[in-house]
């Protein structure tokens, strides 16, 4: 069991989510498909937002893990704000039924058009990421007439430790402006018209599994609290990111609980009197999903053996693009002391990177057998393309003893008939 209880467990020998058994949605929807799990997505946002007891704060899901629209009702049903990244995130939040003062805007390329659709709707602060961008939603607000409320985003040069595609609080990463340039850009904001200086962001990175390097970035983001104050400006807010790692394997190494996390900001950033916001997306919903596969043929190869399944890289590209890792296990749960046999375990894509994982330890299975990926809720679905023109698969939400179909797989003909044929091509063929 991992350190954060889901409400993925084996039930008489048979994988459920929640109430339900995952065969039977196999059965209605066909593999593979996601399915998630509403008590654990609540569970893990009350975790959170427990954590912070004490403290004004503000938990705002970081939608890029998953935004499907149950799955952002569900989170703006339960009181939390929401970070998004782009005009469409923001337009799924506010169909969702966020209100605009508990929509965060993040991202470093935000566009005119983006910055007015957002002023238009209502927004509780943009998280602002350079010089540049601050002139220009300085023009936007003011020809609006409005103001916007704004965070400067600074890199407090921490090293978190993790996957360098996801580490972004170094100095050479992309994101927000240098530390030791914070007073200077902060003078600037003051003297644009049109923006209101209400605080300062940091984000560090994704999947950290240390506390560590929140509390050096944290240490830092006090400091500048302080320096900023007593150059006359007012800090009221501080967005402290999201980031915080989940368990990807069973294992007794977890990262660290929100509780944990929460004592250190408690700690760290406790006594400036601040708004604490936070943006957990990969915590919420990683551990609150599962991919679930059928096993097409078990091949013999030159000294192994693999798993052909149904699912591929298209449909879960992590161990692709980062080698993640992701338990996988049987639906029908193996009888105790089954021997383990290893599997390079693979997907249909014609792409050498199409490997889930290789020499992996499962329980013998057949074909026609049902694999789960584990902690699958996060960055699965939404990073999910149609390459090999393989449909996008179903999302399904448990809910106890129910389920519904969030997303259903497209057909092919409505994927065909996306494409338009040009009018001198027509006739040609």
């Amino acid at each position: 069991m991992s350190r954060f209880m889901d409400h993925f467990l084996y039930r008489d020998g048979v994988l459920h989510a929640e109430d339900v058994a995952i065969p039977e949605i196999a059965k209605a929807v066909g593999t593979p498909f996601y399915v998630y799990s509403s008590a654990t997505l609540a569970r893990h946002y009350r975790l959170f937002d427990e954590a912070l007891e004490g403290l004004d704060h503000l938990v705002c899901y970081a939608m890029k893990a998953n935004s499907n629209q149950a799955v952002l009702r569900l989170m703006a049903s339960l009181g939390s704000g929401v970070d998004v990244v782009s005009g469409g995130e923001y337009l799924r939040a506010k169909a969702a039924g966020f209100p605009g003062d508990r929509i965060v805007f993040s991202g470093v390329g935000k566009t005119r058009e983006e910055m007015r659709l957002a002023l238009l709707g209502g927004i509780r602060q943009f998280n602002v990421e350079s010089e540049p961008e601050m002139v220009v939603l300085s023009e936007v607000a003011v020809g609006l007439g409005m103001v916007a409320p704004i965070t400067v985003r600074v890199n407090p040069d921490v090293d978190a430790k993790t996957h360098e595609k996801i580490a972004t609080g170094k100095s050479e990463n992309k994101f927000g402006i240098p530390i030791a340039r914070s007073r200077e850009v902060y003078a600037l904001a003051a003297r644009l018209p049109g923006l209101e200086v209400i605080g300062i962001d940091v984000h560090i990175g994704s999947q950290l599994t240390s506390l560590e390097p929140y509390e050096q970035a944290y240490l830092k983001v006090a400091e500048l609290t302080e320096t900023l104050r007593a150059d006359g400006h007012t800090i009221r807010r501080l967005d402290l990111g999201g980031g915080l790692g989940i368990p990807y394997e069973q294992s007794n190494t977890a990262p660290p609980l929100p509780v944990e996390y929460g004592a250190l900001v408690k700690r760290t950033l406790g006594h400036l009197d601040c708004e604490i916001e936070i943006e957990p997306g990969r915590l919420i919903a990683g551990n609150a999903g599962i991919l679930v596969s059928e096993v097409i043929y078990v091949k013999s190869g030159e000294g192994r053996d693999f798993l052909i399944l149904d699912a591929a890289m298209n449909d879960l590209v992590r161990p692709a693009m980062y080698g993640a890792h992701h338990d996988i296990l049987p639906v029908i749960e193996p009888e105790a002391g089954t021997e383990q046999h290893p599997y390079d375990i693979v997907g249909p894509v014609c792409e050498s990177g199409d490997t889930f994982t290789k020499n992996r330890a499962m329980p013998p299975v057949e074909a026609g057998a049902l694999v789960a990926f584990r902690s699958a809720g996060a960055y699965g679905a939404v990073m999910a393309s149609e390459y090999n023109t393989r449909p996008l698969i179903p999302e399904v939400l448990v809910h106890e003893h129910q389920f519904a179909v969030i997303r259903p797989r497209p057909t092919f003909d409505e994927i065909i008939n996306r494409d338009t044929i040009p009018e001198w091509l027509e006739g040609s063929a």
